[in-house]
């Protein structure tokens, strides 16, 4: 994880595995678990399993975004998450 988002995230209130957080892998088992698989640009392949939606979220690279760029695609990520999870809940 790079490390100005490491230190974006403990920033977070709630968000105490900041610290040994890393990226996880779209296994078949994860996304056939998932009712939502969401990718961040980055061109992972992932498995298709019928019935799960897909997007995929084009957002800034932090390893090339100065601090606040990183804030700002932080900011935009909760943004997103925040709207997913109003769909989720209706």
């Amino acid at each position: 994880m790079h490390p100005h988002v490491r230190s974006l995230l403990t920033e977070i209130e709630g968000e105490p595995e900041a610290g040994s957080a890393f990226p996880k892998p779209l296994t078949d088992d994860t996304v056939r678990a998932a009712d939502v698989v969401i990718t961040m640009g980055c061109g992972d392949v992932c498995p298709i399993i019928p019935g799960v939606r897909y997007e995929d979220w084009a957002v800034g690279d932090p390893a090339l975004a100065s601090p606040e760029g990183v804030a700002a695609i932080r900011d935009d990520i909760e943004t997103r998450v925040r709207a997913l999870l109003t769909t989720l809940t209706d």
